[in-house]
């Protein structure tokens, strides 16, 4: 199964695309979305759209995952973070794809142990995980640990009776 972990951001939406095979992952592919700062909010969003919905369709993931929204200190980054994020999760709906969602403090736990760790901990545990990644950026390492934590929680529903 191909999934799809998203960690959305207005500046990068960070992306990274896994196999799933029963305990077995696989890397396929990961990148950053990126908009360009200068232009109103509106075209920003619209591009973050385009962009993804390309993705969606040159790879066709049977699943995707998000990172939640946390609470910046400034409201209006939180804000931007919310509509960067409500652009993603309608992408993926409109491409008939299931989603998950996960708390920064879940994929953390979920792939180094603790839900405290630290960035530098996620991606060498990414990196352990997904064997000879090249990852493209910090907002593609969040995105391929969302898409490993969606792959153990979709693997530990199959297996409760």
């Amino acid at each position: 199964m191909k999934i799809l972990g998203l960690d959305p951001g207005l500046g990068t939406t960070g992306w990274g695309l896994i196999e799933a095979e029963g305990n077995r992952l696989a890397h396929i592919a990961n990148g950053q979305i990126k908009t360009d700062a200068s232009s109103p909010l509106p075209h920003r969003l619209s591009a973050l759209a385009d962009q993804l919905e390309a993705l969606l369709a040159d790879h066709r993931p049977a699943a995707a995952a998000v990172e939640e929204v946390f609470v910046n200190k400034n409201p209006q980054s939180t804000l931007k973070l919310g509509q960067a994020r409500g652009v993603v999760l309608m992408c993926a709906a409109r491409a008939g794809i299931e989603v998950g969602e996960y708390s920064p403090a879940l994929v953390k736990k979920a792939v180094v142990g603790t839900g405290s760790a630290d960035k530098a901990q996620v991606h060498a545990m990414v990196s352990r995980l997904l064997p000879g990644v090249k990852i493209a950026g910090p907002d593609a390492a969040d995105a391929l640990a969302v898409a490993i934590t969606h792959a153990h929680h979709l693997a530990t529903q199959r297996r409760i009776p």
